[in-house]
């Protein structure tokens, strides 16, 4: 089942507004309890870490965000 435009424009503003910021503390969160239980990475490591993590949330989300910034195709106000 495809998603309608605007089923996509809710659906992309809500994980930017609420799975962004809760996939950031989890995110935060996990590498916090690996350094507590392993020791803190050197710098450089828990920065790759963290760009790697920044980076994840794009994958499965992809599909939802293609295509919401431009007009919608559907609207029959439109030439």
């Amino acid at each position: 089942m495809a998603l309608t435009y605007k089923a996509r424009r809710r659906l992309s503003l809500l994980a930017l507004v609420v799975g962004l910021p809760a996939y950031i503390v989890v995110a935060v969160t996990v590498v916090n309890w690996a350094g507590a239980r392993w020791g803190r990475l050197p710098i450089w490591a828990e920065f790759g870490v963290y760009v790697v993590l920044g980076l994840l949330w794009i994958a499965p989300l992809k599909p939802i965000f293609k295509g919401v910034g431009k007009d919608d195709p559907d609207d029959p106000s439109q030439p």
